[in-house]
């Protein structure tokens, strides 16, 4: 049989609840597996920053864990803070960015460590962003002036109508240069090119001399998919999307059932 050393975990809607919480029972699965001498790799869509909470309450600096933030463009040692991989969008960009997402009448943000950078006045979206995340946000006059650092993605937001007729333009402005797409119908998502949660993963397994075929990977989202198809072992929630079910290895019990306990249990620690 298979032996898993690294699993690898989406946050919303596979590894937190609908309380966006980490219950006792798959906290508790996850420290006997760091125990064992395996290794946690938090897998999100999230800014680092968005992160660093659910890191610190599953102990990754104490058992030399990993934070794959950015949906792959940036990974972190979260035992000590080393950078693994770093991917961010070609500077020039930004203004173009912010002309267009004014235009379509959408929001735009993007991310320093500590807070989140809004370039348009705040909305629900944006609000909801701040919330998930629990980084305050910052509304400034000038964004294009403001943002003088390297950004891993620029987040638009806006009504789901309206999201989805700009993802299709700006494909066409910036298809060749930048990955764009919905990670919610109402969040469009400006990343580097070919950055997905798979991609980045590859690098990783290199870091940690290992390969694909000791790493399972559990998610629920439509850019989960990648890394579960990947992975040695492909694990889907119960409350997944269906394509991404579709692929999956396994399809365990709903993040409010503790399904990514059930996977430990079941393949790490047996």
């Amino acid at each position: 049989m298979n032996t898993y050393d690294v699993i690898v975990l989406d946050l919303d809607g596979t590894l937190t609840n609908s309380q966006k919480v980490i219950t006792p029972k798959t906290k508790d699965a996850l420290l006997k597996a760091q125990c064992a001498g395996k290794k946690v790799v938090l897998a999100s869509g999230r800014p680092t920053g968005g992160i660093v909470k659910l890191a610190d309450e599953l102990r990754l600096e104490e058992f030399g864990g990993f934070v794959l933030s950015f949906n792959g463009g940036h990974i972190i040692n979260y035992a000590n803070g080393a950078v693994i991989y770093d991917s961010t969008v070609p500077g020039e960009l930004t203004a173009a960015i912010y002309k267009e997402a004014k235009e379509a009448g959408l929001g735009i943000v993007t991310y320093t460590d500590s807070e989140i950078v809004a370039g348009t006045e705040l909305d629900t979206y944006m609000e909801l962003e701040g919330k998930i995340n629990q980084m305050p946000i910052r509304k400034v006059e000038n964004f294009v002036e403001t943002i003088d650092f390297p950004v891993n993605k620029f987040l638009l937001t806006g009504e789901p109508e309206s999201v989805l007729s700009a993802q299709e333009h700006m494909r066409e402005v910036f298809g060749e240069k930048l990955n764009i797409f919905r990670s919610e119908p109402f969040f469009l998502e400006m990343m580097p090119q070919s950055i997905d949660k798979a991609f980045s993963l590859g690098i990783l397994l290199k870091h940690l001399h290992t390969d694909r075929t000791h790493m399972i990977c559990c998610g629920d989202g439509f850019n989960d998919r990648s890394m579960i198809q990947m992975a040695g072992l492909g694990v889907a929630m119960a409350n997944a999307q269906e394509e991404v079910k579709a692929v999956a290895d396994y399809i365990t019990a709903s993040n409010d059932e503790d399904g990514i306990a059930d996977v430990i249990y079941k393949f790490m620690l047996v």
